[in-house]
């Protein structure tokens, strides 16, 4: 076992690997227990709840070297990162009418396939581009709105999520802009083979036969073939469609692939699918939060996901992502509207509930960044992260009434 090293926080430095903290990581944000420094940034947040450290005492030695750990950048394509195009309110307007149009085609456009129809291609497309000039302007807004979902809908919401997280994914990653178009196609198009699944198999709220769950799984097989039918389709979503549940350790199905027989559009894929599959309320399990959620992907890596990508997507996601349902040490309660990206623990928050947990007369956006200066109190950090619907608080019937947004 490699051996710790104990030191202050302020000793800490880029490239370190965190092993312990000298509080329980349950008290903390942390979502991983071990972590690799790696920005500026991440110091901050952890003398914010801790003044002792270990880290790896070989990594120690060095100081700096960030090629300590086994986490590598899966970054590819654009030689500068994106950088925020619009207001996120104004962008909030626009990304609205996006993502409700595009919820409306995702579900004609499945429900077509459901009876018998082909896959309309040109549709699709121009469908993803919309959600990919949105979250190039300011992934805030759609990763917002990938929150809103409805049970009878599941798998068309389902759908348009993927695509949606994909995309905010491949921004991360620096994908440019066509491959950004291509893999949003990919998860809006990655579960088309449930649409030949028996609709009584997809909502049962209980465990699945053999039987039931090998016609479960035929959904790769339907969807690669549903594609490979199409016309003018990105040959690579149909390599997802029949991929996507494959795993690194070659356990997964339908072919066993393992580790660098997995595409990498197949690798995001199975991350985000996965994601978004845990934080949905389902017939059969309740929702995760994100935290949970995360914590799961970052328990899988190596094994289910792909080690960097899910380190990457951990990244990507955050502590607190928009539409979060948040528990500040106040008591108050609310929403995450918008991350701060070079203070990612500090989002801005719409709060709805004061610390009676009785509902505010008017919606208020807390920009919890103002911890730093002074100018609010650390009893406004968030304490708890808790499942959409807790308290009666559902993020969808907020966005419906319209957001009156005052900082």
């Amino acid at each position: 076992m490699r051996e710790s090293t104990k030191i202050h926080v302020h000793d800490l430095r880029l490239g370190m690997y965190v092993t312990k903290l000298d509080r329980d990581w349950l008290d903390t944000p942390f979502i991983m227990q071990g972590f690799l420094i790696e920005e500026p940034e991440d110091i901050d947040i952890v003398a914010e709840y801790c003044e002792y450290v270990w880290v790896d005492a070989e990594v120690y030695k060095r100081k700096g070297d960030s090629h300590s750990s086994d986490v590598g950048t899966a970054s590819q394509g654009r030689s500068q990162p994106y950088q925020y195009q619009s207001d996120l309110q104004e962008e909030h307007k626009k990304a609205y009418k996006t993502f409700r149009h595009a919820r409306t085609i995702t579900f004609d456009l499945l429900n077509d396939i459901r009876l018998g129809g082909s896959i309309n291609t040109e549709l699709a497309k121009d469908t993803v581009n919309d959600v990919v000039q949105s979250i190039i302007r300011h992934p805030d807004a759609m990763l917002w709105l990938s929150k809103i979902r409805e049970e009878s809908t599941y798998t068309s919401d389902h759908c348009l999520n993927v695509c949606v997280l994909a995309v905010a994914f491949g921004r991360q990653l620096g994908l440019d802009e066509q491959e950004l178009e291509k893999v949003g196609l990919c998860g809006l198009l990655h579960d088309v083979g449930k649409m030949r699944v028996p609709e009584e198999i997809l909502n049962k709220p209980t465990s699945l036969t053999h039987k039931e769950m090998a016609l479960m799984k035929a959904h790769t097989v339907h969807g690669r073939n549903l594609l490979l039918a199409a016309k003018n389709v990105y040959t690579g979503s149909i390599d997802v469609a029949y991929s996507h549940h494959e795993r690194m350790d070659g356990t997964g199905y339908p072919r066993k692939l393992k580790g660098a027989g997995i595409a990498r559009f197949a690798r995001i894929i199975s991350i985000v699918d996965a994601y978004d599959a845990m934080t949905a309320k389902r017939c059969y399990s309740p929702a995760m939060t994100s935290t949970d959620a995360l914590k799961e992907i970052y328990a899988g890596r190596g094994s289910q996901f792909d080690a960097d990508l899910a380190l990457e997507f951990i990244k990507t996601i955050g502590l607190y992502p928009p539409g979060s349902l948040v528990e500040l040490y106040t008591g108050e309660i609310g929403f995450v509207f918008e991350a701060n990206p070079d203070r990612r623990h500090l989002p801005k928050v719409l709060l709805l509930l004061d610390q009676n947990r009785r509902e505010r007369d008017r919606q208020k956006v807390l920009d919890l960044a103002f911890i730093e200066s002074g100018e609010l109190s650390r009893q406004n950090l968030i304490k708890q992260v808790w499942p959409d619907g807790s308290f009666g608080l559902f993020i969808k019937d907020f966005q419906d009434k319209g957001l009156s947004l005052k900082y």
